[in-house]
């Protein structure tokens, strides 16, 4: 690969939309500068009437294209998964495991840490564990039978199963002994989110001042907001400085709900995420989430018995498009929602979710509605729509 230029529209940068001119992507496949003209005899790559913006990066994934992280296969997480990403506009992201067996997870950790770096096309950039230390009364789509107090012995075995690439993990925070975890995970450099939980806004709190700084999946799966207890929704409102999760599929949460959010947290504060399951990107019909049977239909993954919301099958690029179709947010603030924003939420800012000079040339180009138009990975088109 040579060095090139993109003229487009649009650069989305995080602090700023740069209009127009050109931006370098070296022969090494990084990000260069931005520049108003590009140098005599450069290799001009014209998306004229196009945006730019840097490759999505999903911190909540647990499946697509019929691949499922709690298969526990390294081919369908490294390639299916990883390759068919790509075309939702995902250039990163965190492959998420359900609540099970700690012989189930550490099988999982040991997987993937043994085999991250062969992901064809997404980057794989650590692993969320979405359970086992939740509650069973907002046990959602998991098995409340594996559902337990948090063991910080079991978080240092999956750790290093995991080679250092357990990034993120979810914890309930009303189950005994959770401040003592919390500390002693985030003095690891893990972060830790709180979710599936009937936790009090008091419970919350407290676990917000042990270190945790995530909400799983803003709304679902918890204690609602009442004037009297404000339990964990009326927590991700009110407590700063953490990060909110959000599913903006149009059945997760209602669009008012979501503005509502942003309005309470800030656009800065708000990381969408899919919460995709193996049918994302596949036809309707019946599916498997973990250990459960699940119909995809209507735009929903349910559970078969129950009804109850399994997972989406939500793309990211879309999620990004719903809300500035909504009029919830602006194009810029949207796509630092799908970029920064959930980067920043698990420490992984330092090397994707931004156009910055010396950062791998992943981004995606975008028509002025919003549709994907290309998939770029190192400065390279890995998927053309």
């Amino acid at each position: 690969m040579t060095t090139y230029y993109i003229k487009a529209d649009k650069f989305f940068y995080p602090y700023e939309v740069k209009v127009g001119g050109f931006l370098e992507v070296t022969a090494d496949g990084k990000f260069g500068k931005h520049t108003m003209q590009a140098p005599e005899n450069a290799e001009i790559l014209d998306y004229s009437g196009h945006f730019i913006a840097p490759g999505l990066v999903d911190t909540h994934v647990h499946g697509y294209a019929g691949a499922d992280v709690m298969d526990n296969n390294k081919d369908g997480i490294v390639h299916t998964m990883s390759d068919a990403l790509l075309s939702t506009g995902v250039t990163s992201f965190l492959p998420t495991a359900l609540t099970a067996s700690y012989e189930q997870l550490r099988d999982i950790c040991e997987t993937i840490g043994e085999h991250y770096t062969e992901a064809s096309g997404a980057k794989i950039q650590g692993i969320f564990f979405e359970g086992p230390y939740f509650t069973e009364k907002y046990k959602g789509a998991q098995n409340a039978d594996y559902m337990r107090n948090p063991s910080f012995e079991e978080f240092e075995g999956w750790q290093a199963a995991a080679k250092g690439m357990l990034l993120k993990i979810a914890v309930a925070p009303e189950r005994d002994g959770v401040e003592d975890f919390i500390s002693k995970v985030t003095a690891t450099g893990t972060k830790v989110a709180l979710g599936h939980s009937d936790a009090t806004y008091e419970q919350a709190v407290r676990g917000a001042e042990a270190g945790a700084s995530i909400w799983v999946h803003a709304y679902n799966g918890m204690r609602g907001l009442t004037h009297r207890e404000l339990g964990m929704v009326g927590a991700i409102y009110e407590i700063p400085h953490t990060y909110a999760e959000l599913i903006c599929d149009g059945h997760h949460v209602h669009p008012k709900a979501c503005d509502i959010l942003m309005k309470q947290k800030g656009h800065d504060h708000v990381a969408l995420i899919t919460d995709c399951m193996r049918a994302g990107g596949e036809p309707d019909g019946d599916y498997m989430l973990g250990e459960y049977p699940v119909i995809v239909e209507n735009g929903t993954a349910r559970l078969k018995d129950g009804g109850n919301l399994a997972g989406s099958i939500l793309k990211l690029k879309d999620g990004l498009k719903n809300v500035v179709e909504w009029g919830i947010a602006s194009p810029e603030e949207a796509v630092m929602m799908a970029t920064l924003i959930p980067a920043k939420s698990v420490g992984i800012d330092d090397r994707c979710g931004r156009i910055k000079p010396s950062f791998a040339a992943d981004f995606i180009v975008l028509e002025e509605n919003l549709e994907l138009s290309a998939t770029y990975l190192n400065g390279e088109k890995v998927y053309s729509a």
